[in-house]
């Protein structure tokens, strides 16, 4: 297993701050956290080095843009055919993310649409792939938690971090 970096009540608040302000630089996070901009810039660095941290870039809301359909669909797919269907699957726009699972299917697939019409079109190009032998979708009805990483972060964090302990609302 390899080492990873443990999240003390410090990380945890920077990062619930950078969760909540993500426009916010150094000095204002310092200020937020009650600590020294180098202890926030450190602790950055640290955190990206450890790739917890892995962009800053703007969470994009699909459906806010246009594509409120989304469904999960499950692929069951040919013996080993695990990197021919990454690359199909990487290949179709409305394909948001995949991941190989275990269970009945081989791999979860996250897909949005701007129309019915559209996600059917979406899912005939799933099954084309030569690797795909069966998919079953389901269409997702409303968000009731969004994707989130504060509460497992604050919940795992080690304690005792001086200043650090102090509370960044969950996000």
């Amino acid at each position: 297993m390899a080492d990873r970096k443990v999240l003390d009540a410090l990380d945890v608040a920077l990062l619930a701050a950078l969760r909540d302000h993500p426009r916010a630089g150094a000095l204002e996070l310092s200020r937020l956290l009650g600590v020294a901009r180098a202890t926030v810039t450190a602790r950055l660095a640290a955190l990206e080095g450890a790739g917890i941290v892995t962009g800053y870039g703007p969470d994009v809301d699909v459906a806010a843009a246009g594509f409120g359909v989304q469904a999960f669909v499950t692929l069951e797919i040919a013996q080993g055919a695990i990197e021919a269907v990454r690359s199909d699957l990487e290949a179709i726009p409305g394909v948001l993310e995949a991941h190989a699972t275990t269970g009945s299917g081989d791999v979860l697939c996250r897909v949005a649409a701007l129309s019915h019409e559209a996600l059917q079109q979406t899912l005939v190009q799933l099954n084309r792939s030569p690797s795909v032998v069966r998919s079953t979708s389901v269409v997702v009805l409303s968000c009731l938690v969004p994707w989130r990483t504060t509460p497992l972060l604050r919940a795992a964090a080690a304690p005792g971090a001086g200043r650090s302990a102090m509370g960044a609302p969950a996000s």
